[in-house]
Parts: structure tokens; C-alpha cells; sequence
């Protein structure tokens, strides 16, 4: 049925919230964007004028098509080439949703994002629902159709979750963007040392290919191998000639509301690097480099003013 102007409004005023959930629950920005035009499609054959309060009505059909996706996902990660990480999302990009609070800022970081994939698909949506967007339990507990003292205990069990897979606290990002710019330094001295001394002795490190670009299989793990691994990145060797085709740019921004390494050849993003920086040193790099979660932060970037790379790599050098 036809749409009435005002029904196309109150879609259109609910999208940017609807987005940033969708985001939040499948770490996927072009799933994000498919739930929320199945979304429009079953408000398009519903009958509006039944519907009391639209806002939350939206949300339910999202979350219930992101509860089918994720469940479909889980299979699909079984068959996935290597490692799998979420898209990243660059600095400014209205997907990233409300960043008001700590707990907002801290529901669609990367390494978050990258832990939500531990939570079983109830616990992801209460966890989103409740932590990044203020949801009452009352509220969420009508969305998943279970009472308001199992959406509690739901969230108990998530946030149990999350804080098993983050031992510590991140720093303020004046800090973290002076530790990644020493990060960079160390990388180019062409010795590891400097790197050791940046990192934790638990580190990681984890790079998602998707099976179309080289990346490992298992995570780097510990100072010396993690630092080895990222010495070889930023020096120009027969790896980096394979990996990069070209000259890279290396550029310090964000991604995810926190300080991460933007790469690219001419003008392609090829690469986002997201370190996990910890009163302690960083604790994990987490790299995207499946081109296929790269084409929106493309895009983005192209449509955003950046100064000079900090880091020019000529592989032929």
C-alpha cells in the first residue's frame, strides 16, 4: 500500500536509530542496511493506522529480522576463510550512532563489537538495547517477548561476557592517538625492540582477509611474535610489495569512536587497523583488510576532509 507522507516521515526520523542498532546487533554495515529496508518494506504493508506507537513497533521488526540474521550468521562464520571481524566505520559516519555516554561510546568500539560475537543472540540484542541505546527492561522484554526479569538476568549474563574478554580499561583518546603515533615510530624503526616496549606481554594481534587479501589464520599472540609481525607491515619487503601493489598512505583517524590506522592506495582503504590501548600498553590490534568490508569506509573517506598521512610506504623502496 501507499505510503502517506506523514508515515514516510516518521520511517524516515526512526532510520538513523534504526541503523545504529541494526550495526550494533550484525557488526555488518551493508547487513545494517538491508534490515532496515526489510524493515521499511513491513511497514510499508502494515496497517499504520493500528499501530500506537510507531517507534516501537519499528523496532521490533528490526530486532527480530536481526535475531534471523544473526542466527543465519553463526553458520555462516563455521565456513568463513580465516578470522572474522566486524566492518569498520570511520570517523563521522552517522551509522555510528549516539556517542554521548561511555557506555554508547564503548557498545560499537571494535574490540566490543568483535567480543558481541561470544553472545548468543538474545544476549547481543539486550546488551545493545539496554547499554547503547537506554533501553528499559520493561521495553526490551516486549521486543524479545520474555519477561522483564529474564531480559535482566539476560544482560547480567552479556555484561559477564564482555568484561571476561576486556581484563582493562581503555585510556582517554588524547592519549591513545600519542600512543599510536609512538606505535608508528617504533613500527618504522625497523627494530622491535621499540614495539615490545608499547605492548602488553598478552597481546594479539588478528587481521580478518575474508579469504580475498592474506591474513592469518590464527592470532599473532605475545610482544615478540605481535611485534615481529607489525615491524614486517610498515617495512617495505617482498611481503609488502605482494600485500600492497603500490604506494600506501598511512593515515592516524578513527574508526568506531577510537584512534585506528587508516591505509590506502590510491585512494582505496585497504587496510583499518584498530588497536586496543590499555593503561598498560596495547593489548590487541585488530586489522581489517577484506576488501569487501572496506568499500563503505571508502566511500566515507572520499567524501571527508584528512590531512598528510602520517607514513608513506613505497614497496619498492
Amino acid at each position: 500500500m501507499a505510503l502517506t507522507g506523514n508515515q514516510v516521515d516518521q520511517f524516515e526520523a526512526a532510520m538513523p536509530r534504526l541503523k545504529a542498532i541494526a550495526y550494533r546487533l550484525l557488526g555488518s554495515a551493508s547487513d545494517a542496511e538491508d534490515a532496515v529496508q526489510d524493515t521499511f518494506l513491513r511497514w510499508q504493508a502494515a496497517d499504520i493506522d493500528r499501530i500506537q506507537v510507531p517507534e516501537a513497533w519499528l523496532t521490533k521488526v528490526l530486532t527480530n529480522l536481526c535475531l534471523n540474521e544473526l542466527t543465519s550468521a553463526r553458520a555462516r562464520r563455521e565456513t568463513y576463510v580465516g578470522q572474522w571481524l566486524p566492518e569498520p566505520l570511520l570517523a563521522g559516519d552517522p551509522m555510528l550512532g549516539p556517542a554521548d555516554t561511555a557506555e554508547q561510546r564503548e557498545s560499537v568500539s571494535f574490540a566490543v563489537l568483535a567480543l558481541m560475537e561470544r553472545l548468543s543472540p538474545n544476549e547481543r540484542v539486550v546488551y545493545v538495547l539496554r547499554e547503547a541505546f537506554g533501553y528499559p527492561h520493561r521495553r526490551i522484554a516486549e521486543i524479545l517477548d520474555i519477561t522483564e526479569a529474564s531480559a535482566q538476568q539476560i544482560l547480567h549474563r552479556a555484561r559477564k561476557h564482555i568484561a571476561a574478554g576486556r581484563a582493562r580499561t581503555e585510556i582517554d583518546e588524547a592519549a591513545a592517538r600519542r600512543i599510536v603515533e609512538e606505535f608508528l615510530t617504533a613500527a618504522t624503526s625497523g627494530r622491535t625492540e621499540p614495539l615490545v616496549e608499547l605492548l602488553t606481554a598478552d597481546v594479539i594481534a588478528v587481521g580478518d582477509g575474508g579469504g580475498k587479501v592474506p591474513a592469518r589464520a590464527k592470532a599473532f599472540e605475545g610482544a615478540a611474535a605481535v611485534a615481529t609481525f607489525m615491524r614486517s607491515l610498515f617495512t617495505p619487503n617482498q611481503a609488502a610489495r605482494r600485500l600492497i601493489g603500490g604506494t600506501a598512505e598511512v593515515h592516524l583517524s578513527s574508526a568506531n569512536g577510537r584512534p585506528a590506522l587508516v591505509v590506502l592506495v590510491g585512494g582505496r582503504v585497504i587496510g583499518v587497523i584498530c588497536p586496543e590501548i590499555t593503561p598498560d600498553g596495547i593489548a590487541a590490534f585488530r586489522s581489517q583488510v577484506n576488501p569487501d568490508k572496506l568499500e563503505r569506509a571508502t566511500r566515507h573517506w572520499a567524501s571527508t576532509d584528512h590531512g598528510a598521512p602520517l607514513l608513506r610506504i613505497d614497496p619498492e623502496a
